[in-house]
């Protein structure tokens, strides 16, 4: 990481503390594994800029969804619009605090060496999933919109038929091991798995961007440091780290 990148994520620090001093504090993030990828070259970023630690835990969204429900410790809880609305709906996180960040898209993947079906266009990303003798998509965020999308082709029951459920592992790693011909995940999951070919993102008629965003968690001790952290994953610094992982900037 350059010297100028290192000043500019200090100067966005700097400009939010202003010329008051902040004594170093930690604060405590729950965050679904998507943004996981991004978010531990960003961490190092903000603490040596900042002076504060940060003590992030990584789950899938269903578990840190759970979690925050249940009225998990912490300051801000990291996540798509599928788990943020319902939890604020709930009043599990604060009104008004919630910012978006980040994008996500989906993409196909097969394994090393596999044929690589079209998936251009929705009839012929259709054909290849219906092709396939098994397929895989997590019970996340992306894979309650991929279900969406199975409705909208008419092939939901078929897909279920020959669905290989991760087990508490990327999709990525279901199709590396050849246990799925074909899998369905976000593109920032995807990238750091070994042993898989990226087919392509969705057909663009299909794809939707997932959004993730930071919002305070209820029992906060730490709100001050969470802003500025906040802050930090919105700065021209952060954006370029989410998008060399396979997300936009919000």
């Amino acid at each position: 990481m350059g010297f100028s990148r290192i000043a500019a994520a200090i100067g966005v620090v700097s400009m939010l503390i202003g010329a008051t001093a902040v004594q170093a504090a930690e604060i405590v993030i729950l965050s679904t594994i998507a943004v996981k990828e991004p978010l531990i070259e960003i961490v190092p970023l903000f603490e040596r800029a900042s002076g504060n630690k940060v003590n992030i835990t990584f789950a899938n969204g269903p578990t840190v969804f759970e979690r925050v429900r249940e009225g998990a410790p912490g300051d801000l809880f990291i996540g798509p619009d599928e788990f943020s609305d319902p939890l604020l709906k709930d009043g599990k996180i604060v009104a008004g605090t919630r910012v978006d960040f980040a994008l996500s898209g989906a993409s196909v993947a097969v394994r090393a060496g596999a044929p690589k079906a079209d998936v251009s266009t929705a009839e012929k990303f259709k054909a290849a999933l219906l092709a396939a003798k098994t397929v895989s998509y997590s019970g996340g965020a992306s894979g309650l919109f991929f279900v969406r999308v199975l409705d909208r082709l008419g092939i939901l029951d078929e897909i279920k038929a020959k669905l290989v459920l991760p087990r508490g592992e990327p999709v990525g790693a279901v199709v590396a091991r050849g246990d799925a011909e074909i899998g369905i995940h976000q593109l920032s999951e995807l990238l750091p798995v070994s042993g898989i070919d990226i087919v392509g993102p969705l057909p663009a008629e299909l794809q939707r961007k997932i959004v993730y965003s930071a919002s305070a968690l209820p029992a906060s001790t730490q709100q001050e440091v969470a802003r500025m952290f906040v802050s930090f994953l919105r700065s021209g610094l952060a954006g370029a780290i989410l998008r060399r992982k396979g997300m936009e900037p919000a």
